[in-house]
């Protein structure tokens, strides 16, 4: 059972195909979609001369066309998370990548593996749809971490605009301004939807909701209750941004107490195919005299298996909802 060094080139088509879907779609719309980037993209656009009610129903578009195709079947999948990260391609066009990286991965096996047919075609179509979803899942997790991080900073921001006598209109409009993204750009249509006339408790619940965050639900709530009893907002606001920084001191210190656990998970599962990996190199013929046994499929079988199941039991044990 020697190491075959087709399983370094199924590797690097993969990295490539992920490689290939950034290029494109920072070539299709520029390099201030980028979540490193530190241009407000809604200013940038703005910028350009388009008319503000233009970039609204753009960034709507953007915004909410991911979640209005959940009937796909296979289109499914991405969904959630392409509506997370706020992908601008469309569903369409996302599909299209798919079946684009699906022939470069078949392209790329085809000359650097003798691979056969059906499984060229099925590791291809493997590539091509896994490729998309750790893409769009990757862009997704990032996209909603920076958000989590800039939001107390956003908030307390509103309290200070309040505090010096803006209306909450405005200080929602200060946030879209002075923040980064890709919090600026959420707020920055929110702003344009309440100057349009749609209710901001509204707006926030509804960015709340796509986003599936909730210190977002929680701010949309804050907001709705002070619109329809009164109240101070600000001291309200200040109140809910100091909960969320402890939220988010009490998440980040429960992610550094698991991580001893999750790595401990990752290392037993991934040290077994390392020592195999490691072995056949060192000694290809080292497991030619149990290959032809009748249990030898069936215990690799078994073992990855294993080495599954503690990866997905691991995950579970360490999934701690804060």
């Amino acid at each position: 059972m020697p190491f075959s060094p087709e399983l370094i080139i199924y590797g690097v088509i993969f990295i490539a195909v992920l490689a290939l879907v950034e290029g494109v779609y920072l070539t299709v719309f520029g390099r201030s979609i980028s979540l490193n980037s530190r241009v407000n993209r809604r200013l940038e656009m703005l910028d350009k001369g388009t008319k503000r009610a233009e970039v609204l129903e753009q960034l709507r578009k953007e915004m909410q066309q991911h979640g209005k195709v959940r009937s796909i079947p296979l289109y499914s999948m991405l969904a959630s998370k392409a509506q997370k990260a706020a992908i601008a391609f469309t569903p369409k066009q996302l599909m299209m990548m798919m079946a684009g990286v699906t022939v470069f991965a078949f392209i790329g096996l085809t000359i650097g593996t003798n691979t056969g047919l059906l499984m060229t075609v099925i590791i291809s179509i493997m590539m091509g749809v896994g490729g998309i979803y750790f893409w769009v899942s990757m862009k997704a997790g990032k996209r909603l971490s920076m958000i989590e991080e800039q939001l107390p900073d956003a908030i307390e921001l509103m309290v200070r605009s309040l505090r010096v006598g803006h209306p909450f209109s405005s200080a929602i409009q200060i946030v879209s301004r002075e923040v980064e993204d890709p919090l600026a750009t959420e707020f920055g249509v929110i702003a344009d939807e309440s100057a349009y006339g749609r209710d901001v408790g509204e707006a926030l619940k509804d960015m709340a909701e796509r986003l599936d965050m909730q210190d977002l639900r929680f701010l949309a709530v804050a907001v709705t209750i002070q619109q329809q009893s009164g109240g101070n907002l600000a001291e309200i606001l200040a109140g809910l941004s100091k909960v969320i920084r402890a939220r988010f001191r009490l998440f980040r210190r429960v992610k550094a107490i698991t991580a001893e656990a999750k790595w401990s998970g990752k290392f037993l599962s991934g040290f077994p195919v390392a020592a195999l990996i490691f072995i056949n190199l060192s000694d290809p013929h080292y497991y030619d005299e149990v290959q032809t046994h009748s249990l030898f499929i069936p215990a690799c079988i078994t073992v990855g298996l294993f080495l599954a199941a503690n990866l997905f039991v691991m995950r579970i044990l360490t999934d701690i909802k804060v």
